[in-house]
């Protein structure tokens, strides 16, 4: 093996750690965001629970408790709505984060098989041909294996964000119907 290999493995080890710390550094960066929304969540949920509570305790008639019951429903959803839009954009963005990586990757060892395929041929005009051919159709397949699961990654990302949508639009108006009318 010559310096030259040796040095492109060097290399070549190095990129992948820097891509492997990248994917690190997102995973902790998400995880982060989701405690944080977890925390933001409980604490709002326990200060709702508890002042619902003492509502609660002061009714002295059945039909205010009725109203009171209403009027407390309907922030809690607004609240759940709001939990479950952060969640899917937390998620979303990890998502997006993740294939930008994978892209910028796969992109990288493209252009390196490219140039091998090339020194390949130059070192070797013979057997050049075969070994070329085989080797750009696999380039071929693989280039579009990527793009077909880039592209239905999108689109699942799309069907949930449509479903995320109809769903909040769905529990909102279960809300609205909840909400005592004064």
């Amino acid at each position: 093996m010559s310096t030259i290999d040796l040095e492109q493995l060097a290399q070549s080890q190095k990129a992948n750690a820097q891509v492997m710390m990248t994917l690190v550094r997102t995973a902790f960066h998400g995880l982060e965001q989701l405690s944080a929304l977890n925390l933001a969540a409980s604490r709002e949920l326990f200060n709702s629970t508890a002042s619902g509570a003492q509502q609660l305790l002061g009714v002295k008639d059945p039909k205010e408790l009725s109203n009171i019951a209403g009027s407390l429903a309907r922030p809690n959803v607004d609240k759940l709505m709001e939990y479950s839009r952060s969640l899917y954009d937390l998620a979303a963005n990890m998502q997006r984060e993740i294939t930008s990586v994978m892209e910028d990757q796969y992109s990288t060892m493209r252009h390196n098989a490219s140039g091998l395929i090339d020194k390949v041929g130059v070192a070797n005009p013979i057997s050049s041909d075969v070994f070329g051919a085989a080797m750009k159709q696999m380039m071929t397949a693989s280039s579009t294996a990527f793009e077909n699961i880039s592209q239905m990654a999108k689109q699942m990302t799309d069907i949930v964000d449509t479903n995320v949508k109809a769903a909040t639009n769905a529990t909102a108006q279960a809300a609205a119907a909840l909400t005592p009318k004064k």
